[in-house]
């Protein structure tokens, strides 16, 4: 009996304690190739997502952690929204008001998904008492400025961190075929909006999806 309580009283020393279900860190796209109409779509999409009743509920069951980096050419990142904790469902609405209103970053510039990958992974040292890490990084290009996303998906696979893309397509399936080859973990996965005017509906599909799999 003795050991058996010893043996339990180890377990617990050595179990993490996890203050939240998931860290999702939501990655977009301000680059020269989004117009002020597509910006407007995209983030609009994002807070009604954020209002949808399911997600909302399942973000506060888990008390998920919720942040937006905003990203476009080399030098061009910003943590747009830090780290916010949806411990009620007004905290969701908040975040989703505060999302709405958000004014947008960078202007005329290129595409560089790796610097904007090695921005995001650095964000984490600030949620380390979340089960899972999740990088839900959107755009409608494949790289233009910037270096090799390669590394920075091996980084995030050693930091147990999984990259979702979502990728605004227009015409074929070249930025969602990017993004399953070179960005994404190998735990992740795409979802395809056709154009900006479909991305409510993916970004709303992704986040769900992402959520769902951790505390469904």
């Amino acid at each position: 009996m003795l050991r058996l309580v010893a043996a339990v009283h180890a377990l617990l020393l050595v179990s993490p304690a996890f203050a939240c279900d998931i860290a999702l860190l939501l990655t977009m796209d301000v680059s020269n190739s989004v117009d002020s109409g597509e910006y407007r779509l995209q983030i609009d999409g994002l807070a009604d997502a954020l209002r949808d009743s399911e997600i909302a509920e399942k973000l506060v069951r888990g008390e998920v952690a919720l942040a937006v980096v905003q990203w476009s050419g080399p030098d061009r990142q910003e943590l747009s929204v830090p780290w916010t904790r949806m411990r009620t469902l007004l905290d969701v609405a908040r975040l989703s008001d505060r999302t709405r209103l958000l004014p947008r970053a960078f202007i005329l510039s290129d595409t560089a998904p790796a610097e904007a990958l090695s921005f995001s992974l650095s964000q984490f040292r600030a949620v380390p008492d979340c089960e899972r890490k999740v990088i839900d990084i959107s755009g409608d290009g494949t790289p233009n400025s910037g270096s090799d996303v390669g590394p920075q998906r091996r980084q995030a696979e050693r930091m147990g961190v999984t990259i979702n893309g979502l990728a605004i397509e227009s015409l074929g399936i070249a930025i969602t075929n990017f993004y399953r080859r070179n960005l994404i973990t190998r735990d992740g996965f795409v979802i395809t909006a056709r154009g900006h005017r479909d991305y409510p509906r993916a970004i709303r599909l992704k986040i769900l999806r992402e959520i769902t799999k951790i505390i469904g």
